[in-house]
């Protein structure tokens, strides 16, 4: 590729049903990963406050999203007006199963499960400390081994 030649960003949309949780956390991890890489967004089909324990829980661990904002999927002030992705990754079962088949992003979403808080085993402050942890490096994780070549995400991709 030449200097004068620009390589195009893949755009993708982080969603959970009130982009409060796991789908901020993709967003965060995907933008200071991969920069030259991406576009990322996220959303959900409601917005709401994000996590508080979570924000504070990543921010102990060095990870800062204090100034990350809830989005719904009609905010024009923090997602593309055009609302052109290139990849919609779904981080939740049930919004998946609700929200893929009527959204205009077919053959480009795919559903990459994630722990919700539903989920979490914790029974004191200690507890839910770590599950907030161990959700934090499972998304870190799943974006260091599956973007770090846009093409191989892509080929995930619905059809």
């Amino acid at each position: 590729m030449s200097k004068k030649q620009v390589q195009t960003k893949v755009r993708v949309l982080f969603v959970d049903q009130k982009n409060d949780f796991v789908s901020q956390i993709a967003e965060h991890f995907a933008s200071e990963m991969f920069p030259d890489l991406y576009e990322v967004y996220s959303a959900g089909p409601e917005k709401d406050m994000i996590d508080c324990e979570m924000i504070s829980v990543l921010y102990q661990n060095g990870v800062d999203i204090r100034r990350q904002v809830s989005k719904d999927f009609r905010d024009e002030d923090h997602l593309r007006k055009d609302q052109e992705y290139d990849a919609v990754v779904y981080m939740e079962k049930a919004t998946y199963d609700e929200w893929a088949p009527r959204t205009p992003w077919q053959g480009r979403q795919m559903l990459v499960e994630m722990r919700t808080r539903p989920d979490f085993a914790a029974t004191d402050d200690a507890e839910l400390y770590d599950e907030y942890l161990k959700s934090m490096e499972e998304v870190r994780a799943w974006v260091k081994s599956n973007m770090a070549d846009p093409n191989a995400l892509k080929a995930q991709l619905s059809r």
